[in-house]
């Protein structure tokens, strides 16, 4: 054995073991964040409501947030099975990224019940569109009043910080798995058109939540804009995936 395999040996032993505790760290806090959001369901039924109009919301943004919350694990799992080892940069950002998927519980439960008033006319079969707020007792006839009424349905109060975390949440996958493709070059075994195309997917999914963002902070003018964003860097991951594809066959 030449003098120096075994400190080259070694010192691969210790990048595995950093590589293996971020690992288990990150699939940990990703297992708790998808329970935590089973947990936060607690919707309270008032009198007259029906079975789905207590439970149709909250179940609704459960699952819509856990195969979200599976996404983002699925696309952290695809980057960290092309590293061979683990830095210090990719470890902070990692660190950022699991410390906004931990709020993902907190802000199901906000956005469940944050409650938002509208103003909505009020007239036959209004019962059936809203489940709070006092109704008024007569209304006049052939006509419609207008009440603030709470409608139970998707918050914007709760809308917008959960956007915003999932924003935060996709950028902090993109700066990561660009930095650890492009800049750090920890994924050597993969071909640079794959890793292209995966960047590209990340920021299409990046681009998407800002969308959504910007549609919640009441900006149409910019969701308009990121929109053609999101539809040219959907129309450059497909090529590019194509082109990976052909290239690796």
């Amino acid at each position: 054995m030449e003098p120096n395999a075994a400190p080259a040996v070694c010192e691969h032993h210790v990048h595995q073991r950093h590589f293996d505790r971020l690992v288990m760290l990150a699939d940990g806090v990703f297992a708790i964040a998808l329970t935590l959001s089973a947990v936060e369901l607690r919707p309270e039924a008032k009198p007259g409501q029906t079975l789905l109009q207590v439970w149709g919301a909250p179940l609704l943004v459960y699952f819509l947030s856990f195969y979200l919350i599976a996404g983002v694990w699925y696309q952290h799992r695809r980057a960290m099975a092309q590293l061979r080892r683990i830095d210090a940069p990719l470890t902070v950002l990692t660190m950022l990224l699991l410390s906004l998927v931990a709020l993902v519980p907190v802000l199901i439960r906000n956005m469940i019940t944050g409650g938002i008033l509208f103003e909505v006319p009020l007239g036959p079969g209004i019962h059936a569109m809203v489940t709070g707020g006092s109704l008024p007792g007569s209304l006049p006839a052939g006509g419609t009043s207008l009440a603030h009424v709470p409608v139970y349905a998707f918050s914007l109060n709760g809308f917008v910080p959960y956007v915003l975390v999932m924003l935060m949440i996709q950028f902090c996958l993109t700066v990561a798995w660009g930095y650890a493709a492009f800049v750090a070059r920890l994924a050597p075994d993969l071909s640079p058109a794959r890793a292209r195309a995966w960047l590209l997917h990340d920021l299409f999914l990046t681009t998407i939540w800002a969308m959504l963002t910007a549609w919640g902070l009441s900006m149409p003018w910019l969701a308009v804009v990121l929109l053609v964003v999101v539809v040219a860097l959907r129309m450059a991951e497909r090529r590019m995936r194509h082109a990976a594809t052909a290239a690796e066959g």
